[in-house]
């Protein structure tokens, strides 16, 4: 019933954004709670992580190898390029790298399970790219945008780790402690973290509404296209370099599904709520993207003959 109700989260999410949108009054007041959300999400990440989603890390050392490279290298990257073509104001520039320089979502551990990818690899994926995120999302930030806009680089490190990391490590030793005792309490935490998700997209949602109706377009396109790169390049990359197509499907939406709930969080604490926005799309967007192209992938089975050795070690 869990899994049922995750799978349909772009559906809740949809609806909870139309709701902050034209109730703004609603969520606005919920604003401080957006950092404790986040925590509640990375809590709920950590109880779905065991030992053995870290030993892909010495199984398959250049696949994950390759799948963090390309989540810090592209990334930003391909949000500086959407910055400049398309000549975002600075705030939402700001927004859009940071999302860029941010791990892996949760939400892509469902995607690559519906599109028949490698569910193992995307778990490790998203838990290593997790805890380096702690260095380099500040580090990268600061070489895009600190020029333009002064980034607290030892304050974003120190809240990462405080938001990101001790939940995520509360999260697995309850996972370790409950799971030969009460197994199926395990599969409330997802749900909640989903649930606090859907919350901080509609607080930011609401919080930048007005301007939204006025320039919420061109912030749009900039999702998409951001989006549609990391994609593309996740997946081309990969089958470039031999890699087969499952482990291709995998880091392809490893690659192009941020932790863009981070970057909300980050935004507020230290940058402002229109820098937010980007990252409260992206969170739409990308689910919805993701989901559509797990469904497209489902439908073509895999050749299993298909060599996977480039990605073994």
């Amino acid at each position: 019933m869990t899994r049922k109700i995750i799978e349909v989260f772009p559906v809740w999410l949809a609806l909870v954004t139309l709701a902050s949108f034209y109730v703004p009054e609603a969520f606005i007041p919920m604003k401080p709670a957006i950092v404790p959300l986040l925590g509640v999400i990375m809590f709920g990440m950590g109880t779905t992580l065991t030992a053995e989603s870290f030993m892909d890390v010495v199984r398959r050392p250049s696949a994950v190898a390759l799948g963090v490279a390309m989540q810090f290298a592209l990334m930003p990257f391909f949000a500086w390029v959407v910055w400049k073509v398309l000549d975002l104001p600075l705030e939402v520039a700001t927004g859009l790298v940071l999302v860029g320089c941010c791990p892996g979502g949760t939400a892509s551990n469902v995607m690559t399970y519906l599109a028949k990818g490698d569910v193992a690899l995307s778990i490790t994926l998203t838990a290593v790219s997790t805890v380096v995120a702690v260095v380099l999302t500040p580090l990268l930030t600061d070489f895009y945008i600190g020029r333009q806009v002064p980034v607290p680089v030892g304050d974003m490190m120190l809240s990462i780790f405080k938001i990101v990391i001790v939940p995520v490590v509360a999260g697995a030793a309850v996972h370790r402690f409950l799971d030969k005792r009460r197994p199926q309490l395990l599969e409330a935490f997802p749900l909640v973290s989903v649930v606090a998700l859907v919350l901080i997209i509609g607080i930011i949602v609401a919080l930048n509404e007005p301007r939204i109706r006025t320039g919420g377009a061109l912030v749009i396109a900039g999702v998409v296209l951001h989006n549609a790169l990391g994609l593309t390049a996740g997946y081309a990359i990969p089958r470039a370099l031999g890699l087969g197509e499952k482990r291709a499907r995998t880091l392809a939406i490893e690659v192009g599904m941020q932790n863009s709930g981070l970057a909300v969080a980050l935004s507020v604490q230290y940058f402002t709520a229109l820098a937010a926005l980007p990252g409260a799309l992206f969170s739409v967007w990308h689910n919805v993207s993701g989901s559509l192209l797990a469904h497209l992938w489902a439908r073509r089975e895999i050749d299993e003959a298909e060599p996977q050795a480039a990605s073994e070690g």
